[in-house]
């Protein structure tokens, strides 16, 4: 099936689900990054103009990394954490961008969603979904909406259609990291509607004075092993910084791997990088928590959560040691000495 039939037949199922209902909630990541919030935005619009639907958007409470920081008060995001949600009050159940129980998201076991948007691997449990759209093909989630926006003949406004110019920039990496000819078109489409000077902006968003503690932290601890530089955040506020210190990590000259973790609600977070297109950060991450933890991703980037059930010093340094001899394992690093990346 072409991409146009799929995408027309996928709406039409949408919008009969979505027919007669009066309240969605759309449920993101727990820290969600701009493709996850644009995604979001657009479904909002989806069911406000195909079904009149009044929406909740929901994460687990944190918006740390100064991009999404500025994409939140841009598009003037009321986020709602699951904590707080009355599950039983919403008539429909959707996730943009993460799927149930993929361990990055915070979905009680109970609720099943109704619909699922997504550009990641399908997982055993999505297949239960009423309605699906999962296409690991794309490079951001934001290009599926693109496209619905686009056959139900809506015009996205600036702020949405800016929004999700830099969710699909952002993921892609301005289309150097996983893109498709899809990414690439629903770019063309949005560049007319799209704020430009506001997407440097959204870029330069600003950092709290700790993100520059955190940012030494992981520099006075990261390691290189063969071909990796591994770090540890420790306890942590703002788990967006994970992902951030992997991506910077990353430019090292000679590194081609990356791995960073950190602590935060009883929980290892774990990013993976990789500069080589061949290689399956992915496969490696869940051979990284096999048995522990939860984990999933994409050929050049990763992640992945293993909780800490008793919450020690202990538990802690023992999952780390775990995460990262198969990390160097999975990579042939396992026998490179380690030397520290600075000097103290």
């Amino acid at each position: 099936m072409k991409a146009a039939e799929k995408t027309g037949s996928k709406l039409q199922r949408l919008t009969e689900l979505l027919t007669g209902k009066t309240y969605l909630l759309i449920a993101m990541q727990d820290t969600p990054d701009p493709d996850s919030l644009a995604a979001a935005v657009a479904l909002r619009k989806l069911a406000n103009n195909l079904g009149n639907l009044q929406c909740s958007i929901v994460c687990g409470g944190t918006v740390g990394r100064g991009e999404n920081r500025a994409l939140v008060k841009y598009l003037g995001l009321n986020l709602r954490t699951y904590a707080e949600i009355d599950y039983g009050k919403y008539d429909l159940v959707a996730m943009v961008d993460t799927q149930p129980w993929m361990g990055n998201n915070s979905l009680p076991e109970g609720v099943l969603p109704d619909i699922v948007i997504d550009h990641h691997p399908i997982r055993h449990q999505t297949r239960t979904v009423k309605f699906t759209d999962i296409r690991s093909g794309y490079g951001a989630a934001s290009t599926i909406l693109v496209e619905y926006l686009i056959e139900a003949g809506i015009t996205p406004d600036t702020p949405l259609a800016t929004a999700l110019l830099y969710g699909i920039r952002s993921d892609t990496q301005d289309l150097g990291r996983e893109s498709s000819r899809f990414d690439i078109e629903a770019i063309e489409f949005l560049y007319p509607f799209a704020n430009n000077r506001m997407i440097g902006e959204i870029q330069r968003g600003r950092v709290p004075r700790v993100y520059y503690q955190m940012l030494a932290n992981a520099l006075r601890n990261a390691r290189l092993q063969g071909p990796a530089i591994i770090t540890e955040l420790g306890d942590i506020d703002n788990p967006d910084m994970i992902a951030e210190v992997a991506d910077l990590l990353l430019r090292e000259d000679e590194t081609t791997w990356t791995m960073c973790t950190g602590c935060w609600k009883d929980k290892l977070l774990i990013s993976l990088r990789t500069s080589e297109e061949d290689n399956l950060a992915g496969k490696v991450i869940k051979h990284m928590v096999a048995r522990k933890g939860t984990g999933g991703g994409h050929q050049t980037y990763a992640g992945g959560q293993v909780p800490l059930i008793k919450g020690t010093k202990a538990e802690r340094e023992e999952i780390e040691k775990y995460v990262e001899e198969r990390f160097l394992e999975a990579i042939g690093a396992a026998d490179k000495p380690g030397v520290r990346l600075v000097k103290a």
